[in-house]
């Protein structure tokens, strides 16, 4: 009896090792590791993951990778926590109507458009939200290797206040995106857009229209601001000047979805009133580069650089930027040039990786498993080729990017 009760219990003892040589599925071995913006790196380490979670960190020295491990080679490259993209439109042409779509061809959009630039979880801020569900679900079943996507679905405009440049596209793509004609009828698509799966709203404070820009209504955005906050969901806002920003102020937006190069300079005591709003900024600078890039140079550079003065007073009062821009709007994937614009803002190495890793995370509400590189939290990584604190070009060169501790894109 006692030997057919110890046969099993020495079986599983002398098979125990084996598991633990198996506990971990990933390495990356011989990076310079960021493991946030406010801690020293280490040098060279190792990263462990398993089952998409982080399982150790350390020096190369101090942490023993287990056989059958797949490793990355890393000796010479730098690793940070994954990238957020906090403002992105899913609305290409290779996302939208994605059921038509194979999942080769969604995989690869998203690749181009996110992946291949470190992103493993972005905000989409106006899309159709049964559209961003279908791909959200092909990518959480594993269909389709993309980033995790939080999604406001569709935005919230005022009567006539579809935006000029984005009535086409709807047509031509055959998009209905309603118009908010009461608070109440604001108030109920809030709260269908939540039961829908939407993680925020937004709200565009000013449209663009053909020879006018509309200011939503403050009774308007209080109400839909309102109802976000009840159900403990973050408000965002588009804003095309300096009156639309203060219907986001006084409605209690959280985050300016721009800056406003077609106004008037932010000066101390109006980056003053955002901070203490505790209002949140993605600067979306090449989206200005973007849009200038018909006029002469002398105006492209007078509006970079008033959109540049803006982001740097903001940041210099404390303000928390949170990296975007706008792609899916615009079709310049390239991330260098925002960060070669948020480098001459002013803002430092520690303050543009946090705008992309931790100063979301905390907005959101990821903080505790997502935005730094620790024991426990989401295996969710860039692998670049140089370090973003000699050159921050190199926030661009990325090798690897890992979401889940699956490589979404790999450097070829």
């Amino acid at each position: 009896m006692k030997l057919g009760l110890a046969l099993p219990l020495l079986l599983v003892l002398a098979f125990f090792p084996t598991l633990q040589n198996h506990a971990s599925d990933l390495a990356l071995v011989g990076a310079k590791i960021y493991l946030s913006p406010s801690e020293p790196p280490i040098e060279s380490g190792t990263i462990l993951v398993n089952s998409g979670r982080i399982l150790s960190v350390g020096p190369i020295a101090e942490i023993k990778v287990p056989r059958g491990t797949t490793v990355i080679d890393c000796k010479g490259l730098v690793v940070t926590a994954g990238f957020w993209n906090s403002h992105v439109h899913i609305l290409l042409p290779g996302l939208v109507h994605s059921e038509r779509l194979s999942s080769e061809q969604i995989t690869s959009q998203l690749q181009e458009m996110l992946a291949r630039w470190g992103f493993t979880t972005v905000f989409d801020i106006a899309s159709t939200l049964q559209n961003t569900n279908l791909i959200r679900h092909r990518i959480e079943s594993g269909e389709v290797k993309g980033p995790r996507i939080l999604t406001t679905g569709e935005p919230f405009w005022v009567k006539g206040g579809t935006p000029i440049y984005i009535k086409g596209f709807l047509e031509a793509n055959d998009i209905s995106m309603p118009e908010v004609e009461s608070t109440a009828q604001a108030k109920e698509r809030v709260r269908q857009q939540i039961r829908g799966g939407a993680d925020g709203i937004k709200i565009f404070a000013n449209s663009v229209e053909r020879n006018e820009i509309l200011t939503m209504p403050l009774d308007l955005a209080s109400v839909i601001v309102a109802e976000a906050h009840r159900a403990r969901k973050p408000v965002f806002a588009h804003v095309s000047n300096n009156q639309g920003i203060e219907v986001a102020i006084q409605s209690g937006v959280d985050i300016l979805v721009h800056t406003t190069p077609a106004d008037d300079l932010w000066s101390p005591s109006f980056v003053h009133r955002l901070t203490e709003a505790h209002m949140a900024l993605t600067p979306t600078l090449t989206l200005w580069e973007v849009e200038f890039k018909n006029g002469s140079p002398e105006e492209l550079e007078k509006g970079m650089s008033k959109a540049a003065q803006q982001l740097g007073a903001f940041y210099q009062a404390g303000g928390q930027v949170l990296f975007g821009t706008d792609v899916g709007y615009i079709e310049h994937f390239d991330t260098s040039e925002e960060f070669k614009w948020m480098s001459r803002a002013g803002m430092n190495f520690q303050g543009i990786l946090a705008s992309l890793t931790t100063n979301p995370a905390q907005r959101f509400g990821y903080a505790t498993h997502s935005g730094r590189i620790a024991k426990g939290f989401d295996a969710d990584m860039v692998v670049l080729g140089a370090d973003p604190a000699q050159s921050i070009s190199a926030f661009s060169r990325v090798r690897y990017t890992i979401r889940g501790g699956e490589v979404i894109y790999a450097e070829k």
